[in-house]
């Protein structure tokens, strides 16, 4: 009998062995070859951007305020709005790379705030969200954000308390790193473009994280404008070479900038430099988007109103214009526009297995009546990913809504790789990726800064009604 059983068992290891070998052998085979696409594609990632930030300069220290101020968005009506130093936008701060800063942010307003900084790969104390990185700064309170940006390029800082209201109500400003090793330009403009969703009177209307802005792209306004401005015209000369970065800083709004009659090239997305200029044809900038541009005034276009519209909608409209002065053209500096020194080939980026997939949905429930949600669930209760420090990671953002979701890694920066399972070949990074109805995105990055980042989507309403997780970079 024992005998018999033991006959038994021999022949049922001998016919697994037969049936289950090649499938182990081929789990096998497709885990070696997805460790071998993952080094190859960390190991093309080399040298792509800085890991660490060496100080190499002084200390560059900036005051700034917090409070409830009076801005002219629409003359001749006076708005009551929050702003950073009485201004709209905030401060732009510029710095070389190297420069240490710090801010001492003060907080004068009746409620807690702090600072987020936008794309900056700051030490993960410094990141500005209370419950992940610091608590918040209490009404009448001082914190100081010091640190040494790793990379150049254009950025920007905001609240990342009740982030719907303070923003919208006007809390936001610039920050650029400049390369004292980049061409010098004729003149370096900085166009920060929101929308405003203004009463009859002129006022803000107060009502923030509705319904409606929920079951929507969030809070669209009806008021754009570019650096505080309805329409402001900006001075150039002819034969000028204009750098000028742009930052959507609105709510939920997206824009399209178009330059007709001219032919501006991008140079850097989202603050870092492209592997090559390309053209300004249709690029969608998303809430929390930046786009540098290389921009040549024509010779001839002494006493021009060189108009910038927005394409985003089918309702095209006038952003701002530059206004050419009359008089002689000036002499356009030749040069080779900035560039990537080292960008990633990543051609078996879509062979990388994923390492995690977010689904984006909403349901009815929560303190606005609705609630949107990272793989079911919200945020203060949304899952943790981990991610290993300094290899490829491939992850898939699905969107199960009808709605759009601009989605933002705070202290990392990736590349599109794929929609909806087609791949995209972008030769920029990015820290903020618009994601359409119904539509699935896979992004690569190697992060290389440890510590708890959040990831939420950049509809401010969207976020503010749960839409947010964090990622542990270990």
């Amino acid at each position: 009998m024992i005998v018999r059983r033991f006959l038994l068992l021999l022949a049922c290891l001998i016919l697994a062995g037969t049936v289950l070998g090649p499938w182990a052998m081929a789990q096998s085979q497709a885990v070696r070859d997805d460790s071998d696409v993952i080094a190859t594609l960390t190991k093309e990632f080399e040298g792509a951007f800085p890991q660490n930030s060496a100080p190499q300069g002084g200390v560059r220290e900036f005051e700034m305020v917090a409070a409830p101020a009076v801005w002219g968005i629409v003359p001749p009506y006076r708005t009551d709005v929050w702003a950073y130093n009485q201004q709209i936008p905030g401060p732009v701060f510029r710095i070389t790379l190297g420069e240490t800063l710090k801010v001492r942010l003060t907080n004068r307003l009746q409620q807690p705030t702090t600072i987020h900084w936008h794309g900056v790969r700051v030490p993960n104390a410094m990141d500005g969200v209370p419950g992940v990185t610091q608590p918040p700064v209490q009404s009448g309170e001082s914190f100081i954000y010091q640190f040494t940006p790793k990379d150049t390029g254009t950025f920007w800082f905001h609240p990342h308390v009740n982030t719907a209201e303070q923003v919208e109500r006007g809390l936001h400003g610039v920050l650029i790193v400049e390369d004292p090793g980049e061409p010098r330009y004729s003149r370096d403009l900085v166009l920060v473009l929101d929308d405003w969703l203004l009463g009859p009177d002129g006022a803000i209307r107060d009502r923030f994280v509705t319904r409606h802005d929920l079951a929507h792209d969030g809070r669209w306004g009806n008021v754009p404008t570019v650096n505080g401005r309805l329409q402001p015209s900006l001075s150039v000369r002819a034969g000028e070479r204009v750098r000028i970065r742009i930052v959507n800083v609105a709510n939920g709004r997206v824009f399209a900038p178009l330059f007709p009659g001219l032919s501006p090239q991008v140079i850097a997305v989202d603050g870092m430099l492209t592997a090559a200029p390309f053209p300004l044809q249709r690029f969608n900038l998303a809430p929390g988007n930046r786009i540098d541009l290389d921009l040549i005034i024509p010779d001839t276009a002494q006493g021009a109103v060189l108009p910038i519209v927005d394409t985003y909608t089918r309702n095209r409209f006038t952003l701002a214009a530059l206004l050419v002065e009359p008089g002689p053209a000036v002499e356009t500096p030749r040069f080779k526009p900035p560039q990537a020194a080292h960008f990633p080939d990543w051609g078996r980026a879509a062979d990388a297995p994923v390492s995690h997939e977010y689904l984006f949905d909403a349901v009815r429930g929560g303190p606005y009546g609705i609630s949107w949600r990272i793989n079911g669930r919200a945020w203060p209760e949304g899952t943790e990913t981990e991610l290993e420090s300094g290899r490829f990671h491939r992850l898939r953002l699905t969107n199960e809504s009808h709605r759009l979701h601009p989605m933002h890694l705070h202290g990392q920066f990736f590349r599109l790789i794929a929609r909806d399972g087609k791949p995209v070949d972008e030769r920029f990074w990015r820290d903020t990726v618009l994601i359409g109805p119904e539509e699935s995105v896979d992004i690569g990055l190697v992060p290389l800064d440890k510590g708890l980042w959040a990831n939420h989507c950049h509809i401010l309403e969207h976020a503010e009604a749960g839409m947010m997780s964090v990622v542990r970079v270990n």
